[in-house]
């Protein structure tokens, strides 16, 4: 043991105070590259400040916040050590509920866990976040990073964040604005985004894979495919809000935990209910492979993975040419899934009320598209 350390007791348990500083350091050109003129202080402070006199252009703001996590998709950044898009997952699934109120997103804040403090690991999933945080227009106000040992591994770590938005109390968007009739607009995701990972790994265990292995449908190693970053809607989103079209937008569903049909529910009206056609798109590759490695169907996996769907959006049937016109523009495909509906509906088979909300009943319907056409 070195002797410092003999005399420094809390080096001797496993922290070392001044790797974290040297991590504080390498992260600061990218956390500041997100920064305005109403972000006060810099990091380094107690807490993070943002001048709020931004709100005074409001009639009545309304303040969003959102707090998550990229759960065990961390363990494969870990076995391949890769950890410079981990942080893109972090933002996409925390700024990205922020915008489906209609809200923009001011500031995020993060939390790294891990066992040992390696400055430049933690530098690089910061960064990452910072990206993350400068595409969608998010501020990066603050954040800690703690080191666990013996709880967590010396290459272990997991992190989490909250974010906060503001938007016109007269412009949330949500089930209240729903009609009867409206469109629901599926627009495509990148990959598995940051959802359903305890099942992925559990099939490559399974299935005695290694993340570094080929597969003849990938064109990059296993553990690479998995790691695809999270696409970040928060961007056009916010675009396709502040045009002419958008106050035909009612809804939007963030596809994350539980699926498509759970998530869309969410967002409907009590009474309401939607038959998403599985028809109308067919599932990327990942998800096709990862289910027949497992010895599974798409329609098992349908409430761990959004098999192609990162956000769904409700809307005027007027609106969906202009909307997908404009999510084109940022390279996004979208298409028509369903329809809303208010009458009587069949019984079987109905996700609802899910996650607590009353809203509407959502179900997958029909056969997946051919993967080989």
């Amino acid at each position: 043991m070195d002797r410092a350390a003999i005399h420094d007791p809390y080096t001797a348990a496993g922290v070392d105070t001044a790797a974290g500083d040297r991590a504080v350091e390498l992260m600061k050109a990218s956390v500041a590259a997100t920064q305005g003129s109403q972000v006060l202080g810099g990091i380094g402070g107690f807490a993070g400040l943002w001048d709020a006199s931004a709100l005074k252009a409001y009639r009545r703001p309304v303040l969003a916040s959102s707090t998550d996590g990229v759960g065990t998709k961390v363990a494969i950044a870990q076995a391949i050590d890769k950890h410079d898009t981990i942080g893109h997952d972090l933002v996409g699934m925390v700024v990205d509920d922020i915008v489906v109120v209609g809200a923009t997103p001011l500031f995020l804040t993060d939390y790294i866990a891990c066992g040992s403090v390696v400055p430049e690991r933690i530098a690089e999933i910061v960064a990452g976040i910072a990206d993350g945080c400068r595409r969608t227009g998010t501020a990066l106000i603050g954040g800690e990073t703690a080191e666990h040992p013996d709880l967590l591994a010396p290459d272990e770590y997991d992190l989490a964040g909250a974010a906060v938005g503001a938007v016109e109390a007269d412009a949330l968007l949500g089930a209240a604005r729903v009609r009867d009739g409206d469109a629901v607009l599926a627009i495509a995701s990148s990959g598995l985004h940051a959802n359903g990972f305890s099942l992925v790994r559990r099939i490559v265990r399974d299935a005695g894979l290694r993340y570094t292995d080929r597969i003849d449908e990938f064109a990059a190693p296993l553990g690479e495919v998995l790691l695809e970053p999270t696409r970040l809607y928060t961007a056009p989103l916010l675009r396709l809000l502040a045009s002419p079209s958008g106050p035909d937008v009612h809804a939007l569903s963030h596809v994350t935990g539980g699926g498509i049909a759970a998530n869309l529910a969410r967002v409907l009206p009590a009474g309401s209910w939607v038959e998403v056609e599985r028809g109308s798109w067919t599932p990327p590759d990942v998800f096709a492979v990862l289910a027949d490695r497992g010895g599974l169907t798409l329609t098992d996996v349908e409430g761990a993975w959004n098999l192609g769907v990162g956000m769904l959006a409700v809307l005027d049937p007027a609106a969906i040419a202009p909307t997908q016109a404009l999510l084109q523009e940022a390279g996004m495909d979208s298409w028509v899934v369903g329809q809303v509906s208010t009458g009587q509906r069949p019984v079987a088979a109905f996700e609802q009320h899910a996650k607590g909300a009353a809203g509407g009943a959502v179900r997958l319907t029909g056969t997946w598209g051919d993967p080989h056409r």
